[in-house]
C-alpha cells in the first residue's frame, strides 16, 4: 500500500460525514509499515465501537467507517478478506453504513474481519502442511502472492458494495 498522510485519510472516507472524518482518532502513521500492508485498519481510541479501514479500490485510497464491539464473538467465524483459518485470532462483526443517500436512510452492509486487522499479515506467513505440502520456493511464493489477491480483491469488492448508491 502507499504510504498515505492524515489529510489523504481523511479526505478518502466515502460512508462518513466531514465531520465523522475530522473527528476520526488516526493510528500513528509513523509506526506503520506501508509495504507490507494490503488496507490500514484500525480502531478508534475515543470511540471504540468505531473502526476504520483505508485501502486501494482501482489504485485511489478508500476509507470506510465501519461499526462493531471490536471483540471477537465466542464462537469463531472465517474472516470475508483474508479467508485465514490458522492463526487463531478470530474475526468479528462489523457493519458499515452505505454511501450516499441510501447510507442517510440507515442502510448498512456487514462483514466478518480479523478483530485485530492482522488479514495482511495472516496472507503473508507461511502456509500450513495441509494447505500446500511443498517445498518448492516458487510454488510458496506463487500461493503467498495469491493470497495477497485475494485479499485486495475481496477487501476491495467490500468497498465498492460500500459506495454502490
Amino acid at each position: 500500500m502507499r504510504p498515505l498522510t492524515p489529510d489523504q485519510i481523511r479526505s478518502s472516507f466515502r460512508n462518513a460525514t466531514k465531520g465523522d472524518a475530522t473527528r476520526a482518532e488516526l493510528p500513528d502513521l509513523t509506526a506503520v509499515r506501508w509495504e507490507d500492508i494490503d488496507y490500514l485498519g484500525w480502531q478508534d481510541a475515543r470511540k471504540p465501537q468505531l473502526h476504520y479501514v483505508v485501502l486501494e479500490v482501482e489504485d485511489e485510497p478508500v476509507g470506510l467507517l465501519l461499526r462493531g464491539t471490536g471483540r471477537p464473538p465466542t464462537r469463531k467465524m472465517l474472516c470475508a478478506w483474508c479467508e485465514d483459518v490458522v492463526d487463531g485470532i478470530r474475526a468479528a462483526s462489523f457493519v458499515a453504513p452505505l454511501a450516499g443517500a441510501s447510507g442517510r436512510r440507515g442502510n448498512t452492509i456487514g462483514t466478518a474481519i480479523c478483530a485485530d486487522f492482522r488479514c495482511s499479515r495472516n496472507v503473508r506467513r507461511a502456509p500450513a502442511a495441509f494447505e500446500l505440502r511443498t517445498e518448492d520456493p516458487a510454488l510458496l511464493a506463487y500461493h503467498r502472492q495469491q493470497r495477497i489477491e485475494g485479499l485486495r480483491e475481496r477487501s476491495a469488492s467490500f468497498a465498492r458494495a460500500v459506495m454502490r448508491d
